[in-house]
């Protein structure tokens, strides 16, 4: 009997404009709570020149540092391969392909106060768990698949 395969991680892109508050923000949350289940990426149609003081403030009252994190355009992710693009931009997103896409609709919290910007901070953690916790069952279930009842046939 071979022992049971590790169950392949996916490959998740969050997507918005800037890559400096939203996108930033679901990638520190998938990477901090679903490292058993995602590789997270994050990129902007039109990228920051920094990730906003804000979000890496809100973010660090969750314990997820996004010091390290930079803003990336999406056009430079090059050959890169993912399974999920989560857009949160409000626009269409370039074609990726391999990818399915999921709209998120998740207000832009760049001008927002910090107690605004906390509450959308608060949006994406839930949308996150609610993706890494559908993300776990899948692979649960594509794990178990085909194994049979066990019994032999006679």
């Amino acid at each position: 009997m071979r022992p049971p395969e590790e169950p392949k991680k996916k490959r998740v892109l969050f997507v918005c404009i800037g890559n400096s508050c939203r996108s930033q923000m679901a990638e520190g949350f998938a990477r901090v709570y679903g490292s058993d289940t995602v590789i997270a990426a994050s990129a902007g149609m039109a990228p920051a020149f920094a990730v906003a003081p804000d979000s890496q403030r809100a973010m660090m009252e969750k314990n997820v540092d996004l010091r390290d994190h930079f803003p990336k355009h999406i056009r430079h992710l090059g050959r890169s391969q993912f399974d999920l693009v989560v857009n949160m931009s409000g626009y269409p997103i370039p074609d990726i392909p391999g990818a399915d896409v999921v709209e998120w609709d998740v207000p832009d919290p760049v001008a927002m106060t910090y107690e605004e910007h906390c509450g959308v901070r608060d949006q994406i953690e839930g949308l996150v768990m609610k993706l890494l916790l559908e993300l776990r069952r899948q692979q649960k279930l594509t794990r178990f698949r085909g194994q049979g009842s066990g019994r032999l046939p006679l």
